[in-house]
This record gives C-alpha cells, sequence and structure tokens, in this order.
C-alpha cells in the first residue's frame, strides 16, 4: 500500500509544481509598474487591447518571464546533478565554484572582451568546465569524496571570486555596466536572450533526464555502482559536463543569480523522494517557478524601484543554507 502510494503521490506532485510554476508566470506577467487583471492580460496576449499594452505584455514582459523559467530550470538541474554527484544536499552551482568559473569567463567577455559577445555562452560553459575539472583534480585522491570535492570548490570559488574582483579594479569604467549581472537580475532580458538560452536549457535537460537512471546508481557509492557495471567515472565526467553547461547558460543570461540550485532540489525531493527519474523533471518545474516568483516580487516590494532578483533570492536561500547546515549538524554528517 505504501508503494501504491508513493507511485501516485509523485505525478501529483510533478502536476502540482508544473500548476505552480503556470501560475507563477501568468501572475508575474500581470504585475509591474502597469498592473493588469487577467482579462486585460489575455485580450493582450490575443492581440487586442492597446498597442502600448502588447507592447509590453509580448515584448518586455513575456520574454523576461520566459528567460527566468529557463535560468530556473537550468540552475535547479544544476544543482540536482550536483548534490546527486557528490552525494551532499548543500552541494549548489553557486556555493562550490561551478558558477563562480561561468561567471568569470563571462566577466571577460563582457568586461574586456565585448566584441565576443555571441560566443558568452560557450565561453561560460568553457569557464565553467574548467573550474569543475580544477575541483576535481584537487579533490582527487584514489577517488573523489563529496566531502573534498565541496571543500574544494569552496576554496576554487573564492580564488575565482578573486579574480573577479580584480578585473573590475582594472576596468573601473566599465563595471556599472556588470552591476545586474554580479548580482543576478533579469531587468532589460529580451526575445534575444530566450533564443541564446533555450537551445542549451533544451539539450542539458534532456541529457540530464537521460543521465537520470545513471545517477540513482552513482548514488548508491562508487563500488556498488562499479559492481552494477557502471562505469563509475566517466558517468560523473559526463554528469558534471551536464551541469557545467546548465549553470554556464543561465549565468551567461540572469549573472550569478544564487541559491536557486539549492533551494529548489531541496523543496523538489521533499516532494517526489530521491529518485532522479522524479526529482530532475521536479527541480526543474519549482526551479522556473520559483525565480519567476522572485522576479515578480522583485518588481512589487518597492514599486516604482525594482529589486534584481538575485537579491530576492539572497534573502531566501541564505536561512535555507543555515536550515540546512544545523540539519547535517544534528545528524552528525
Amino acid at each position: 500500500m505504501t508503494a501504491r502510494r508513493a507511485a501516485l503521490r509523485r505525478p501529483l506532485a510533478l502536476a502540482g509544481l508544473a500548476a505552480f510554476a503556470a501560475l507563477a508566470f501568468i501572475a508575474a506577467l500581470r504585475v509591474g509598474s502597469l498592473r493588469l487583471s487577467l482579462g486585460e492580460l489575455l485580450e493582450a496576449l490575443a492581440g487586442g487591447g492597446p498597442a502600448s499594452r502588447r507592447q509590453i505584455i509580448v515584448n518586455v514582459r513575456l520574454p523576461r518571464n520566459v528567460a527566468g523559467a529557463l535560468v530556473g530550470m537550468c540552475l535547479s538541474l544544476s544543482g540536482a546533478i550536483l548534490q546527486g554527484v557528490m552525494r551532499n544536499q548543500l552541494a549548489a552551482p553557486n556555493l562550490i565554484g561551478v558558477s563562480a568559473g561561468a561567471g568569470l569567463a563571462a566577466m571577460i567577455v563582457l568586461i574586456a572582451l565585448p566584441g565576443l559577445t555571441p560566443f558568452l555562452i560557450p565561453g561560460a560553459f568553457l569557464g565553467a568546465l574548467a573550474a569543475t575539472s580544477l575541483i576535481y583534480v584537487l579533490a582527487w585522491r584514489r577517488g573523489v569524496a563529496p566531502t573534498r570535492m565541496i571543500l574544494a570548490g569552496v576554496a576554487v570559488s573564492s580564488l575565482l571570486g578573486a579574480f573577479t574582483n580584480a578585473l573590475m579594479v582594472f576596468y573601473p569604467d566599465r563595471v556599472s555596466g556588470v552591476v545586474d549581472f554580479l548580482v543576478g537580475g533579469l531587468s532589460g532580458r529580451s526575445w534575444r536572450q530566450v533564443r541564446m538560452l533555450w537551445p542549451y536549457a533544451a539539450g542539458g535537460g534532456a541529457a540530464a533526464c537521460f543521465l537520470a537512471r545513471p545517477l540513482n546508481v552513482l548514488a548508491l557509492g562508487d563500488d556498488v555502482a562499479a559492481g552494477l557495471g557502471l562505469r563509475v567515472e566517466a558517468t560523473r565526467a559526463a554528469l558534471i559536463v551536464v551541469s557545467s553547461l546548465l549553470a554556464a547558460a543561465a549565468v551567461s543570461v540572469a549573472g550569478l543569480l544564487g541559491f536557486v540550485g539549492l533551494i529548489a532540489p531541496h523543496i523538489a525531493r521533499l516532494l517526489v523522494g530521491s529518485d532522479n527519474r522524479y526529482l530532475l523533471p521536479a527541480s526543474a518545474l519549482f526551479g522556473a517557478g520559483l525565480v519567476v516568483s522572485c522576479d515578480a516580487v522583485g518588481r512589487m516590494v518597492m514599486d516604482p524601484v525594482e529589486l534584481p532578483v538575485g537579491i530576492v533570492m539572497s534573502a531566501l536561500g541564505a536561512p535555507m543554507f543555515l536550515y540546512l547546515l544545523r540539519g547535517k549538524a544534528r545528524h552528525g554528517r
């Protein structure tokens, strides 16, 4: 009976998360400097109503929401994969250096090499992959222990942060243009960013779902996974590449947006359990709705001044991180 209830609960939880993401998306389309009723919103989406209203919905809010949903999906999937690979719920792209590597590479393009902006996502991916590879090498000692990998990630993140700060010192005249990137925000995102992001989000999401079963096996431990016939190091490397790609794609559009990859997988795990076949899509749905919701809150809380979504996410994420940390301390882990 318990197994039957669990089998029924997971699809219901996924449906509920999909509804949450959809409702958050619709609500975010209605709020801002121009508040709209549901009828006015539907009229504008159908091509009716004043031209100025259609312009705001179709070319300002809609691409911003789509970009936010894709960013949330990418960061959540990246966090869920990292937590599975490292077997630690405190792992997240912004906490262990993956986002820092992507961010440094993106900053180099934005500040020092602005002519290479079309290569922003590939550059951020290479930065994230280089950072993750360095973490992997530093953590290696007759295999990779999750704790060593997280500690190495924290050290690498700090080092990359120093390089980012140095870049800002060397190019002070260009820093004002990247403040939104450093905080993490979606202001001004257009269909151009959506077109740039969605192929990487779709490809990375498909690869993550394809690797869900191997990730389940890897969670059993290296020795057990190898005994079951899994190529442990090759699988771990593939998962790290996918996680780096997803984090880099998100960072290149929304900047150094933190804590999404920590919060979303944790909430999804409470709802659907640890089976990555359900955890990954649940994390993606909740992450998409979470970022869109926080962005809408940022637009409303200090209206008419807009609060970047990165600030709202940090206000939510820091208490969540401390909660998880205290939970691990109570269990002696």
